[in-house]
């Protein structure tokens, strides 16, 4: 095979899946065990919310680092750093779940902008969807069989489960991790990384002042708030559901993920143009998806499972639709580092899925909570259709 489907790049794919294999189990764990020491949703969205509000923070800096010493160095010490984390679970407490997720957020921050870099700068422009498509498949694929497995190690009440799966997986994910190889890069002069990190600090003003940029990190963050919701309570919301069981949400949501990104990989636009009613049927998706989880607490598990595969449609098409086109718009001059802050927005989307929805949940309910999450949904449907009337959709000159 050549292109993103040959051995090189497999191998990062797998990579992908072991370090993420973590986070599907953790997902449910997490909530379920905070709950029963007491805490509220608040807290719950806090210490849910703390890993991706780290990550977004650092996915910026993540990006001129790695420009700077390369992919595989600071992969190599993040692994190090991610393994510890995935120990603290193990032997602490709900301030260690806290710092844990911390740590894990910084890892992560580098980690898949090591990977995602690696991919856009290794493939021709008629791959890069699909390299795209394939890391964001790996990084899914974990969800189906780990939800059911968190459960599992929830319902049989010994610790020492939980703690020798986090150390089977800390283990695998470095073996694998040491091992792979990213094409090196010329890391450039001095003055060349100068640059590189004043990018950063310039960044914000190019989030509001490149269009591209603009309406892609709108949506992304808005997508990510009502998924976010759903990976912070849906372990608790499912279980006040009739014949409901948050592993087969999850499954259902992270199997269909796969499926679409298998049977559409190809599909998904690699050509730098925008097209505003493909997104405004993904945010569609999204939409009734959120309302149907709300409208799951009177009508039963059919309407939770129904709202499952649609927000895994919208997820599995949304996210390698703006990566690409933005990796078309962008100027290479600074595109690690705007690319970093897109996928910061998508981390703290869903941080506030978390964060916001928690006190949301506390004051009112899980179904009032998650038909405000459509009804954000609805606002971005009216943002992009806007979008569309302007006519500028694709007319709008590039950044340089």
């Amino acid at each position: 095979m050549r292109g993103a489907l040959s051995w090189p790049f497999v191998r990062l794919y797998l990579l992908t899946l072991l370090y993420f294999s973590a986070n599907s189990i953790l997902n449910v764990v997490i909530p379920l065990k905070v709950e029963s020491l007491g805490a509220t949703n608040t807290t719950i969205g806090l210490i849910m919310g703390a890993y991706l509000l780290t990550t977004m923070f650092f996915r910026p800096w993540a990006g001129h680092k790695i420009q700077q010493y390369g992919p595989i160095k600071v992969l190599r010490t993040i692994l190090v750093v991610n393994g510890l984390a995935l120990l603290l679970y193990t032997v602490t407490g709900l301030g260690g779940y806290f710092v844990a997720r911390i740590l894990q957020g910084v890892c992560t921050a580098f980690f898949s902008m090591a990977l995602q870099l690696g991919i856009i700068d290794s493939l021709p422009d008629k791959d890069r969807s699909q390299g795209i498509s394939m890391y964001s498949l790996c990084s899914y694929l974990p969800g189906i069989v780990g939800p059911l497995l968190a459960l599992g190690i929830w319902q049989a009440g010994d610790t020492n489960y939980f703690a020798w799966v986090m150390i089977a997986i800390a283990i695998f994910t470095g073996a694998v991790g040491f091992s792979v190889r990213i094409d090196k890069h010329e890391n450039g002069s001095a003055s060349a990384r100068m640059e590189q990190g004043a990018a950063i600090f310039n960044s914000f003003r190019m989030l509001v002042q490149n269009p591209h940029l603009f309406r892609c990190s709108v949506l992304m963050l808005s997508a990510s708030v009502i998924l976010g919701s759903v990976t912070a309570f849906i372990p608790l919301y499912a279980a006040q559901i009739d014949g409901a069981n948050a592993g087969v949400y999850l499954m259902l949501q992270a199997g269909t993920v796969v499926l679409v990104r298998v049977a559409l990989m190809k599909k998904i636009p690699s050509d730098g143009k925008w097209r505003s009613s493909f997104i405004m049927w993904i945010l569609l998706i999204q939409t009734a998806s959120a309302q149907s989880i709300s409208f799951s607490a009177a009508g039963g598990a059919a309407f939770l499972y129904t709202g499952a595969v649609m927000m895994g449609i919208a997820q599995a098409l949304l996210h390698p639709t703006l990566t690409t086109y933005l990796t078309f718009k962008l100027s290479r001059t600074n595109r690690n580092v705007l690319l970093g802050l897109f996928l910061a927005m998508a981390d703290l989307g869903v941080s506030l899925g978390g964060v916001v929805m928690g006190p949301v949940a506390d004051i009112s309910s899980y179904p009032l909570m998650y038909m405000i999450c459509a009804m954000l949904g609805a606002a971005m449907i009216i943002f992009t259709y806007s979008i569309k009337l302007s006519g500028k959709s694709d007319t709008l000159n590039d950044q340089p």
